[in-house]
């Protein structure tokens, strides 16, 4: 790690940080509260994805969506409108409807084999994501003068390396460069994410194993074809099972490439003071 000892993470001219963990335990919130403290660089993963690996992709997706509506489509083929997403730091639709659920179309739901394919998309994204962080890093000194620096990964973070390899170049890349940190969600942290899900269920990156598995139980349990699939209601049960699945490779990572923080500890950062601290403490603990 670059940060052994708690002391060599204050003394630091450079304090830099990879947070990882289950969507919705706080990365974003760390990351936006650190930048707006002043002095730190904020690079979002899934931004990234969604601008420079797969904007064209979620761009042209709702062009052949607009290309259905006659207006549109007259408009289009003249080049009198111009369409693009709006994707930002904390607003990433753009790219979750573009991932889809697979699953009945009559439902907004996509061929599995079309599923598939943007899954493949965004794992090739991802992957050129986080291996784009040491450009970002020098880009940040480089550019805006700013030596502090927080990566935003994405939750599928844990699906795209494997953590058990030690000559993994996805996690090679990122521990030389920055000190990795997972916040580690509680029991009751996962119901309440779950209970969040089945409110709004939303597309979401899996392992391609994974995906494979769950969906062959899934059409077993149902009982129903592919064509079939209410896309929301596998994306609901499939949740839960993602969060179990990713929780032992998120441990992984932090036994083998980082340290740890509590979802707890992160909720109550409400300062860069108390982000410094939080880090020390992690990095004192192990």
């Amino acid at each position: 790690m670059i940060y052994e000892t708690a002391a060599d993470w204050r003394e630091a001219s450079a304090r830099r940080v990879l947070m990882f963990g289950m969507s919705g335990l706080g990365k974003t919130y760390l990351a936006g509260l650190m930048r707006d403290a002043g002095g730190w660089f904020h690079y979002s993963i899934d931004y990234r994805i969604g601008t420079r690996y797969m904007g064209e992709l979620i761009a042209d997706n709702f062009k052949r969506e607009a290309m259905k509506v006659p207006l549109l489509r007259e408009l289009l083929l003249t080049d009198s409108v111009y369409i693009t997403s709006n994707i930002t730091f904390t607003n990433l639709a753009p790219l979750s409807t573009y991932l889809g659920k697979p699953g009945d179309p009559e439902k907004g739901g996509l061929p599995f084999d079309e599923y598939r394919r943007r899954q493949d998309e965004h794992r090739a994204a991802e992957i050129s994501a986080l291996l784009d962080t040491p450009h970002f890093i020098r880009r940040a000194e480089e550019i805006y003068g700013i030596a502090d620096f927080m990566c935003d990964s994405g939750g599928s973070i844990c699906e795209v390396v494997d953590p058990d390899d030690p000559e993994d170049p996805v996690l090679t890349t990122l521990s030389d460069n920055l000190l990795m940190v997972w916040i580690e969600g509680t029991e009751a942290h996962t119901d309440e994410l779950v209970r969040r899900f089945d409110r709004a269920p939303k597309p979401m990156y899996y392992q391609p194993e994974f995906l494979e598995t769950a969906w062959a139980e899934y059409l077993k349990l149902k009982n129903v074809t592919e064509e079939a699939v209410d896309p929301d209601d596998f994306v609901r049960w499939t949740y839960a099972r993602a969060l179990a699945h990713r929780r032992p490779r998120y441990a992984a990572m932090a036994a083998k490439w980082g340290v740890s923080v509590t979802a707890e500890e992160v909720q109550a950062v409400k300062t860069a003071e108390d982000f410094d601290d939080m880090i020390a403490r992690a990095l004192e603990r192990r």
